[in-house]
């Protein structure tokens, strides 16, 4: 125990003392809330404890009633940023309560409570967070003793996911054991008045970790002062600052591994960064000094504002503004750009010292994991850095930023990373045992569950290759060490080729549980909403293996968390080449036109198959359409994702993608939140099942290209057909099954376009409708659907 012991109290207050206790949950742990409440409460006079019991803070009270009533107040109401506290429940305490003047202290070990309700537990997980107001005030302040440190921190602000050890989280269980603080370190650390009190990244310049600067081959880009040196602190962040000025490429240690940073307004630099990274397309996020920055690259609504300068910091994806400013890190064909604000005082410096915007992104090459090791940067990214900026604080756990947006009116999440990652969700039925639940193959995440505890780890990019596995591997076992949880069974996808899947095949059917992938996608979205009646679900997706042994992916589901069956979906056409036909839209054109499900319509009119076909080589058709008709590495997919890739090609938008999605992407960015009508569909009922036939769209997108029409237009009514087609679907379920909630997913819905057009279509229908917020609507959220649908099925066996 550590904290302030109160004076004598008059015995005319302790007659009128009261015992609660106060249970908190939401952002409450590891984000400054402790240290604050003790001195509230110490400022107050009160006496007691508080504790983190299941994720959940647990204070025990005593004091007068009125100021009992103003404690609770104040915590929930003011407590500092990033805590948030969204659940209070308060209990008076009866039998011993606090004693007078015995203070109030922290409890760092969690002590089962006799009545069961509270069990012993570990301190909880801590994400780390960005600075806050205070330290970037000291950053800049030449008179605070933390001037231009590049890593100060404090209770409320810093690093801790990524340099944790073990728990509870105090510094002896976390990277900066080995730093041992100066005097005055030790006097902020130990006094629970100070803003540092028991802060688990205190340092300062005497005793903190230090920066260094590592040159490297340049190839003769960058000359001169940018060698094979080494520098240290201001000599190293001024080596740094120059390499980028110059028109090099930075190699930072952050926090969470290593990143790659560069002007975002020279193109020949960032066209070298797409070489070495062979990221050819695809927008860099750019990190920008202020909001007032921000505006003039992107069309930021107060939303997306609230969302950039939240306590979480993350990256914010927002349309891009037509600007003088050139933009060199925007995707090509894109019309969305992620920004953030500086999340550390090393990034506020050098944005500070550079003054224009930079691209940061990940540093590791394409399909590895990103790097956290100094030796492993030195040799993995030699060939893509001029320089390296490092320091000596050891990096424990690797993470990515946090990407969010703001999509039907709500802030969501894209991408689930520092800020936000291992912060505790809950599962609507709790898990009888624990659960581990495995995910997919894209945008790969795992969780953990215990109890109605979940956490979801983060995003560690596509689980594609022997190397992701094993970080996989070494991921899960860290976590599980840090919760507490060691799974009992294991939750995971159909599909046979996935890693994730192939992890779980070794574990005894006895402790399997299969889900299927886009069952575990709208079960995400109606567990983080707490939807346990039935509702219908929406996965609009590129591939998942369905039950009937199809690729699946333009799915209507009636469903709950345990079971579901599937209503209607989109017609089927071939893959040809199998799943290779993702990176090659014009592929997956010829399968809906030469191979697609045919559903009683009338054919697309040969003459305009041929007007899109006499562009392509005779020899790629004719190897296309053999395929096709022979079922040769042809299956057969419903997927709304292939769809789309399809239409981007007739549209003549993308023929190749340089990642999944892209075709998808620059299809919306033509549309430009236009509205126009839809183009011509029907819905057929095949084997009970309602099936959106695709043929007469595709006749009319072809049609509308052959007569001229601006592919502006017709990009904005096909998004306007499939919010048509996604209604008449769901109004004619709804009214048959009495269901009227919507639960919508799948990486489709990453279209900010038509998700907005769905959820209002819906809404005016009177559907109550949910779209992920806390968790990626993509395959990230895959593994807490697949942990929810699991949980559920074990409390009904």
């Amino acid at each position: 125990m550590s904290g302030a012991v109160a004076g004598p109290v008059p015995e005319s207050q302790i007659s009128t003392r009261q015992g609660q206790r106060v249970v908190l949950a939401g952002t409450v742990l590891g984000v400054g809330l402790r240290p604050y409440v003790q001195r509230l409460a110490s400022k107050l006079g009160l006496d007691g404890t508080a504790r983190a019991v299941r994720g959940r803070l647990v204070i025990e009270v005593a004091g007068p009633p009125e100021t009992l009533t103003s404690f609770v107040r104040e915590v929930c109401e003011h407590a500092p940023p990033p805590a948030t506290v969204r659940e209070v429940v308060v209990v008076d305490l009866e039998g011993v309560v606090p004693g007078a003047g015995t203070g109030f202290h922290m409890v760092r070990t969690v002590v089962a409570e006799q009545s069961g309700a509270l069990t012993s537990e570990a301190d909880g997980l801590h994400p780390d967070l960005p600075t806050c107001a205070e330290c970037m005030r000291e950053l800049f302040d030449p008179a605070d003793r933390r001037y231009r440190y590049p890593f100060l921190s404090c209770a409320a602000c810093g690093p801790r996911a990524s340099i944790i050890e073990g728990l509870p989280l105090d510094r002896a269980r976390t990277a900066m054991a080995g730093f041992a603080m100066c005097a005055a370190c030790e006097e902020e650390y130990a006094d629970p008045r100070s803003r540092r009190f028991q802060a688990p990244a205190q340092a300062c310049p005497t005793c903190g970790p230090r920066l260094r600067w590592r040159g490297a081959s340049d190839q003769g880009l960058v000359r001169g002062d940018v060698g094979e040196d080494l520098r240290e602190e201001e000599d190293a962040l001024t080596a740094a600052v120059d390499l980028i000025a110059a028109g090099g490429i930075l190699a930072v240690k952050s926090v969470g591994g290593y990143q790659l940073m560069c002007d975002a307004t020279e193109p020949r630099t960032v066209a070298r960064l797409r070489a070495r990274k062979r990221r050819w397309t695809s927008a860099f996020p750019l990190m920008v000094a202020d909001v007032d920055v921000a505006r003039s690259i992107a069309r930021i609504s107060f939303a997306e504002e609230q969302l950039l300068t939240s306590a979480q910091r993350p990256t914010v994806l927002a349309p891009l503004r037509r600007t003088r400013l050139p933009i060199a890190g925007a995707g090509a064909g894109s019309d969305q750009i992620g920004l953030s604000l500086a999340p550390t005082p090393l990034h506020a410096l050098l944005l500070h010292e550079l003054d224009r915007p930079v691209v940061v992104t990940s540093g590791n090459q394409a399909e590895q994991p990103m790097v956290i090791a100094d030796e492993e940067a030195m040799e993995r990214l030699a060939g893509l850095a001029d320089g390296f900026l490092l320091h000596d604080q050891p990096i424990r756990a690797r993470g990515e930023e946090s990407l969010c947006w703001v999509v039907a009116g709500r802030p969501s999440v894209l991408r689930r990373g520092r800020g936000l990652a291992q912060g505790a969700l809950r599962l609507p039925v709790p898990a009888r045992r624990p659960i581990l639940a495995v995910g997919a193959q894209l945008a790969h995440t795992f969780a953990l569950a215990a109890d109605e505890r979940i956490v979801v780890s983060p995003h560690v990019g596509d689980l594609a290759n022997t190397t992701r596995l094993e970080v996989f591997e070494q991921d899960l076992a860290q976590l599980s060490s840090l919760t507490g949880i060691t799974p009992e069974v294991v939750a995971h996808d159909l599909h046979p080729g996935y890693l994730a899947s192939q992890y779980a095949g070794r574990w005894p059917a006895s402790g399997r549980i299969a889900v299927q992938h886009h069952h575990a996608h709208v079960a995400a979205c109606a567990a983080e909403h707490q939807v346990t009646r039935p509702f219908l679900g929406i996965a609009y997706d590129g591939l998942g293996v369905g039950d009937d042994g199809t690729y699946w992916g333009g799915e209507v589901l009636l469903a709950d968390l345990r079971t579901y069956r599937r209503v209607g979906r989109f017609g089927m056409a071939p893959l040809p080449g199998g799943e290779a036909a993702i990176r090659r839209p014009v592929h997956m054109a010829l399968g809906y036109l030469l191979g697609g499900e045919r559903l009683g319509g009338a054919p697309i009119e040969p003459e305009l198959i041929r007007a899109y076909t006499e562009r392509l080589p005779d020899r790629e058709i004719e190897t296309v359409r053999r395929m096709v008709r022979g079922g040769v590495n042809s299956p057969v997919a419903s997927s709304a994702a292939r769809l789309m890739d399809a239409v981007a090609s007739l549209l003549r938008l993308r023929e190749d993608a340089a990642y999944e999605g892209e075709a998808a992407t620059v299809l919306e960015a033509a549309a430009r939140e236009r509205r126009e009508e839809e183009l011509p569909w029907r819905v057929v009922t095949n084997d009970g099942v309602r099936v959106y036939d695709p043929t007469s769209t595709l006749a009319a997108v072809l049609a509308g290209v052959a007569d001229g029409v601006p592919v502006g237009r017709l990009a904005a009514a096909f998004h306007a057909t499939l919010t048509a087609v996604t209604l008449a679907l769901c109004v004619d379920t709804g009214r048959e099954s009495g269901v009227d909630v919507v639960c919508l997913s799948g990486s489709v819905f990453q279209n900010r376009l038509l998700t907005t057009s769905v959820v209002d279509a819906l809404r005016l229908e009177g559907f109550e409708v949910f779209v992920p917020e806390q968790l990626p609507t993509n395959d990230g959220g895959v593994s807490f659907g697949q942990a929810a649908v699991a949980a559920a099925r074990m409390a009904t066996s």
